[in-house]
């Protein structure tokens, strides 16, 4: 692995944000100075700590989600593939950090009517389960547009029925299963179950395993509004 590159990485991803925040704060915005030094000492932390975890994905998570897929498809047994799928996303929906951010931000804004637990858990249910079938997908090559006419269909049928706070809080909740935890593991899990099959098609399949996923935690959190 090139330490190298992904340090790179990680700067070119963290300094636009930071070159800006400076220039406001030189021109417009101002903070008070502690506020400022706080900024740049954890921008510092941010970008050691993002370097670290990238060379922990690539070390280890990658190549491990890789590994238990295809191992989990030499089983020959399509419901071991399909729950321990489910176990894993539900497992690492739990470890991702953006969705612990949101789940603290819903409980506040709510007055924990949303409480954090209730969230993590629809939002990891609903990755664990279209992981799932994302996966069910794979292995009996089902076009992806399908599942997704379909998924989405569910979303806006259920939209009509649900309330206007939790539908906001929906789309958010798809959008933070696709994080930095979730998505690597996700795709390498995908790529491990699909080079089993050894063909063209179902290398194909390996894509759209996170676009599946995502939808999962959207209908999640509209159930709930329905039943609120």
């Amino acid at each position: 692995m090139n330490l190298k590159e992904t340090a790179l990485e990680v700067i070119y991803a963290i300094i636009p944000v930071t070159i800006l925040v400076i220039v406001l704060q030189l021109t417009i915005v101002k903070m008070p100075s502690e506020v400022f030094a706080n900024f740049i000492a954890g921008t510092i932390m941010i970008i050691v700590g993002f370097f670290l975890f990238l060379t922990g994905v690539r070390i280890s998570l990658l190549p491990i989600g890789e590994y238990i897929g295809s191992a989990l498809v030499k089983k020959g047994r399509l419901w071991i593939v399909l729950f321990f799928g489910f176990i894993l996303g539900f497992v690492v929906t739990i470890a991702e950090p953006s969705v612990q951010i949101l789940s603290i931000q819903v409980d506040s804004v709510t007055g924990d009517s949303i409480t954090r637990n209730l969230l993590v858990i629809a939002v990891s249910l609903g990755v664990a389960i279209f992981l799932a079938l994302a996966l069910l997908r794979i292995v009996l090559n089902i076009p992806l547009v399908y599942m997704l006419i379909g998924g989405y269909s569910l979303v806006f049928i259920l939209s009509m029925f649900s309330s206007p706070e939790f539908l906001a809080v929906s789309f958010d909740a798809g959008g933070v299963t696709t994080g930095p935890m979730t998505v690597p593991f996700i795709l390498a899990f995908g790529v491990g179950v699909t080079s089993m099959f050894g063909n063209r098609k179902s290398e194909d399949n390996s894509f759209g395993l996170v676009a599946l996923a995502s939808i999962g935690p959207i209908l999640a959190i509209l159930i709930l509004g329905v039943y609120y």
